[in-house]
């Protein structure tokens, strides 16, 4: 175990992936790249993490990992859409068997009525499908974007057991 649990999130995710064989690309907006940063933060993760994408801005959302135009002009950055495409691409450009996206409002600016501050949309994609989850953490920026980071990992790692049953727990009943 580290002083940083975040990397030790990142590290049941590396033994869930190792166990399984399963891979993992990330795309990162709010986040900067903290994700992959934790993930690497742990010597062997290139056997399954096979790398990702910083994309902060709509115009790299759109050519690094094709997020739609349209779906950028009416949902926004900051959406269920855009992280499920975000997702999607990031999957699709690497071939890792699973995604992680993160697009959000980490603060202190940037905020509205609609998409207040802290606003953060986190997506998995896989073989199977996708999966989205909102979130709206009320810390300063850095909090925001560690709880993020936080979430993605979380949501990987729930979708890795969830495909292959590696590191479930059974039930003695």
């Amino acid at each position: 175990m580290s002083d940083d649990p975040l990397v030790d999130l990142a590290a049941r995710l590396g033994d869930s992936c190792l166990a399984s064989g399963v891979t993992v690309a990330t795309v990162e907006s709010c986040t900067g790249g903290l994700v992959g940063h934790a993930i690497t933060e742990r010597a062997g993760s290139s056997a399954w993490y096979v790398g990702g994408f910083v994309t902060y801005s709509n115009g790299l959302k759109q050519t690094a990992v094709g997020v739609p135009n349209d779906v950028l002009a009416f949902h926004g950055a900051v959406s269920a859409q855009t992280a499920m495409a975000m997702a999607t691409g990031g999957r699709e450009r690497t071939g890792a068997s699973v995604a992680v996206a993160v697009t959000g409002v980490a603060g202190p600016d940037g905020g509205t009525d609609e998409k207040p501050v802290g606003l953060t949309y986190v997506a998995v994609a896989d073989g199977t499908g996708q999966t989205v989850r909102r979130y709206l953490w009320t810390g300063d920026r850095t909090a925001n974007k560690h709880a993020s980071a936080v979430a993605a990992l979380e949501l990987l790692l729930e979708r890795v057991r969830a495909i292959t049953g590696v590191g479930e727990t059974s039930d003695p009943s």
